[in-house]
């Protein structure tokens, strides 16, 4: 009787999968997807192509500082820009990393605008992506414009050691709240060291940073600290408003408002939105952006 009590007892329990395959054979998977929806997005419009790699609750920064909440808002947001109404949208990743758990990973690239009516359009972008039933799916989008044609080599790919088994929700809870905090002590330190600074001792030596509308990416941690300086304290404050994390607590992803600190000139946004992808070695190490 307690045997069957015992297996009773442990069917009802949710299951916690096993890693089904290695890092780098679920990262290759993640990529093969990606590439599979640039190449349907380049038979559609840019509107159809792009949002249908999102997921049902996808968060996209639009063009008023706020981010979408739906794969709707974000469909809406697409339709609003002419461009992306009458261009066939075709992009390529040159970097992909993938979580322990093999179940949340990011991709960044390049894409092309195609538009009878007008020149080819660049733009870089970054992706977060989850899977689910339905297979990959993004929950985190951003695209930027880019001046001129990009020829970056494919990056190394962001992995971790070993692949582990899915965890239970207590323990994705612990990593959320350890990523939040980790992104508001990026911010806080930032006004005491400098934003220049900061930036350079909260980064991986191999983070990559989409960089300044239409100019070209960033990569490797002295290209971004170079770029980004000043004497502290920092002219910026930013918190998450959001967080995806893996259940292995190695990877995820926060997004929320950069915020002036002071007077605004005038023209210029009182906030922009942010998008910050972040890996460590696993529970108890610290937090390092990896891309944004």
């Amino acid at each position: 009787m307690r045997v069957l009590l015992a297996v009773m007892v442990a069917m009802a329990q949710p299951a916690l999968a096993g890693p089904a395959t290695t890092p780098a054979r679920a990262a290759d998977s993640l990529l093969a997807a990606d590439r599979a929806f640039s190449d349907a997005s380049a038979k559609t419009d840019a509107v159809v192509g792009i949002s249908a790699m999102f997921a049902q609750d996808v968060a996209m920064p639009r063009p008023d500082a706020t981010f979408t909440r739906s794969k709707a808002e974000a469909v809406d947001a697409l339709r609003a820009n002419p461009v992306n109404r009458t261009a066939r949208a075709e992009w390529r990743p040159i970097r992909v990393g993938i979580s322990a758990d093999g179940m949340q990973g990011f991709t960044m690239g390049f894409m092309t605008l195609h538009d009878r009516a007008a020149p080819v359009r660049r733009a870089k972008y970054l992706a977060y992506w989850r899977k689910d039933a339905a297979g990959w799916r993004v929950v985190s989008y951003k695209r930027q414009a880019q001046e001129s044609e990009a020829a970056a080599a494919m990056l190394p790919p962001v992995l971790p050691a070993k692949a582990v088994r899915v965890s239970d929700p207590a323990a994705r809870a612990a990593h959320r709240k350890s990523i939040d905090a980790a992104e508001r002590g990026f911010s806080d330190e930032a006004q005491v060291i400098g934003l220049g600074p900061a930036f350079c001792k909260h980064g991986r030596a191999d983070a990559t940073n989409l960089g300044a509308p239409r100019s070209g990416m960033l990569i490797g941690l002295d290209k971004i600290c170079g770029t980004i300086g000043g004497p502290p304290p920092s002219p910026v404050t930013w918190a998450p408003d959001a967080v995806e994390v893996a259940s292995s607590g190695d990877m995820g992803v926060t997004w929320g408002m950069i915020r002036q600190n002071g007077p605004v000139a005038e023209g210029r946004p009182a906030a922009v939105p942010y998008t910050t992808v972040w890996v460590r070695g696993g529970p108890g190490e610290p937090w390092k952006y990896i891309a944004e």
